[in-house]
């Protein structure tokens, strides 16, 4: 099966009944909070608030950093949100996987990460500054990425080196 780079797959955020799952109860207050502060009423004005407190809650229980006005497509997996650390302006695309300790922000480049759709980022990986990576992308673990990857690469090592897909 062929995940999609543009179409979220919601069905990858849904919470299971029963089972502990930190990383998507706060995925869904931080889509329940932007839903609400995109009504800009007064109820959402007064439910807002226990949103924020629920995020709290569920950062310190998942060990993450994503905050609330994040820029994150839908379908997002994280397994293991334990020290995931995001940019509020950092861009991630639909039906991305983030293991633990990634950390998605600035670095020496002015500007941000911009990261398009099923990318696949491995543990400890970390991407910083201006650059783009491409749908379909694989980040290996504990790569350190500085530079562009293409569409359908693999980046590894540190700093990371892009390897092209073989045809």
């Amino acid at each position: 099966m062929i995940i999609s780079s543009t179409q979220p797959d919601w069905k990858r955020e849904k919470i299971i009944p029963g089972k502990y799952d930190p990383g998507k109860h706060l995925l869904l207050t931080i889509r329940s909070y932007q839903r609400l502060k995109a009504n800009n009423d007064f109820l959402s004005k007064m439910i807002s608030p226990f949103l924020v407190l629920r995020h709290r809650f569920w950062s310190a229980v998942s060990g993450a950093d994503i905050p609330l006005n994040s820029k994150i497509g839908g379908g997002l997996m994280i397994p293991h949100p334990n020290g995931i650390v995001i940019h509020p302006d950092a861009e991630i695309g639909p039906n991305c996987l983030i293991f633990q300790q990634v950390t998605i922000g600035k670095g020496f480049k002015p500007g941000l990460p911009v990261i398009d759709g099923h990318v696949d980022i491995g543990a400890g990986a970390k991407i910083i500054g201006n650059i783009h990576i491409g749908a379909h992308a694989r980040i290996g673990a504990n790569a350190v990425v500085l530079n562009d990857v293409p569409e359908a690469s693999t980046a590894v090592g540190i700093p990371a080196i892009v390897h092209n897909k073989q045809q």
